[in-house]
């Protein structure tokens, strides 16, 4: 029988440039990288696998690709912003001066930031 629901996810990020994505991945957001080869860097994200292929060229959408649900919002951005990660201010959201959006419930709270090739990644709160 086909169960979809139990078989471990993989997701996937492109980038134009492996070595820039690795060292963004696996240094500034501290993944650890599991293998690497002519095809793919492959992280483990707690079960999930992450694998990022270098394609000849790409561009990204502007919806997020990859998220962490967290915390801490503030403290996880705060950490990444000292890394050199700027959060994304979006025109019509009230985010607040760090780039922090809080639901109208209160309830959740989410940020925004881009890869080296703008792959949108999120950290949320809920």
């Amino acid at each position: 029988m086909l169960s979809l629901a139990t078989a471990t996810p993989v997701t996937f990020v492109m980038t134009t440039d492996a070595e820039r994505s690795r060292r963004f991945y696996a240094e500034t957001l501290s993944l650890p990288l599991g293998t690497q080869d002519e095809y793919a860097m492959v992280y483990d994200l707690a079960g999930t696998i992450l694998r990022i292929t270098e394609v000849p060229q790409f561009a990204a959408g502007p919806h997020p690709v990859l998220g962490w649900k967290v915390a801490d919002v503030v403290a996880i951005a705060g950490e990444l912003r000292a890394r050199g990660v700027t959060f994304t201010i979006y025109d019509g959201l009230d985010q607040d001066q760090d780039g922090i959006w809080t639901a109208p419930d209160g309830a959740a709270q989410v940020a925004w930031f881009n890869d080296p090739d703008g792959n949108v990644l999120s950290l949320t709160k809920s």
